[in-house]
């Protein structure tokens, strides 16, 4: 069922998103989250069951969390850990390997118990992969199951490495990998011909029984698919928009990757804004393109019927509001330079010469 959403700013959101300045200031609020779980754990007796993520995304939470166990004694040794996914086939000692990022960005620093630590082994024979996939659905269960899952979000939409594509009921299982992603782990393997093109990853419906779910999403590269995940319709397309439907999921978000969210990208939308020239301008060519109509041919009727009533109040009237952006836009095209050297610009609809001269 979808969640009911009173906050006009965030309407278009269908589930919860926090938004800071920094990814370094979110992953510190994030880490102080699991930091107080494993020590809620700790005084009932209980394991905290994290299911943990790989990349960029979450290796300043990793960092924190170091800190916080070094500098404040936060101890990890009631934590059972299950990874989220590995390439397939992929050897632990590898540089690309899940294993070794997890053990240098975590729990060598930290009074881990190795035995409690869960990662997809790649370097299984395939015929034993199956079972492998079943047996790890198992080991979360018999831990009582995740009682976080950190998440990132890949640009095509994965989570883990759920593929578009993939089912919302889906469990531990081998996949293959979308050129998209196997485009950007590129680099990390000297070229896209050496990334696997195969890889086990926990399914979405293995992640939806988590008690709590953060997905986590920094700069701008990001923002596309974080405002499809947040705002747009539930497809497989994009499997991320699955966790729409989960009870406890949340997306924690730098400014950039929030960037493309409604409220920031046509604010006027959701609520009353500050119309400076700038948002004035961003407004009148985002209705022009919206509507495919010509910035002059606007009419007031169209303002008020997409979010732009009060600019036509505070500003208008609408006709001088066009006028005043079609010339700004307009004054911005120039004939200089332009055509054939040395041919004749005094008929080209700027002047023939620059406007000014540099020294």
């Amino acid at each position: 069922m979808a969640r009911l959403n009173f906050l006009e700013e965030t309407r278009f959101e269908k589930l919860p998103v926090h938004i800071y300045p920094t990814p370094v200031e979110a992953s510190k609020q994030v880490a102080l989250r699991i930091a107080t779980l494993i020590k809620s754990k700790q005084q009932k007796g209980e394991k905290a069951v994290l299911g943990l993520a790989t990349g960029v995304t979450p290796i300043q939470v990793y960092r924190e969390l170091v800190c916080l166990h070094k500098e404040e004694g936060l101890s990890f040794s009631n934590v059972v850990t299950f990874n989220l996914d590995e390439y397939y086939p992929m050897h632990p000692d590898a540089e690309q390997s899940y294993v070794r990022f997890m053990n240098e960005n975590l729990f060598d620093h930290v009074d881990m118990n190795k035995q409690h630590v869960h990662i997809p082994d790649g370097t299984l024979a395939a015929e034993d992969i199956e079972a492998f996939c079943l047996n790890y659905e198992k080991k979360i269960t018999a831990f009582g199951g995740l009682d976080l899952q950190l998440l990132g979000i890949g640009r095509t939409g994965h989570i883990g490495f759920n593929e578009p594509g993939s089912p919302p009921n889906s469990g531990t299982r081998i996949v293959t990998l979308n050129d998209l992603t196997r485009s950007d782990a590129a680099k990390d393997f000297g070229g896209k011909d050496n990334v696997p093109t195969k890889a086990i990853t926990m399914g979405i419906g293995t992640i939806f029984q988590a008690r709590e779910i953060i997905l986590m999403a920094w700069n701008t590269k990001k923002a596309e698919i974080v405002k499809k995940a947040v705002e747009g319709e539930i497809s497989a397309d994009v499997p991320a928009t699955f966790l729409q439907l989960a009870e406890h999921a949340e997306f924690i978000l730098d400014e950039d990757a929030a960037s493309l969210l409604t409220r920031f990208d046509t604010p006027w939308l959701v609520k009353d804004c500050i119309w400076d020239e700038s948002l004035i301008r961003k407004a009148v060519i985002w209705l022009s393109k919206t509507l495919s109509k010509p910035i002059l041919k606007l009419t007031e009727a169209d303002y008020n019927a997409n979010g732009m009533a009060q600019l036509a109040t505070e500003k208008g009237p609408v006709y001088d509001i066009n006028i005043h952006i079609f010339n700004k836009i307009q004054h911005t095209i120039t004939g200089w330079p332009g055509g054939k050297p040395n041919a004749d610009d005094t008929q080209r609809p700027e002047r023939a010469q620059p406007a000014f001269h540099i020294a």
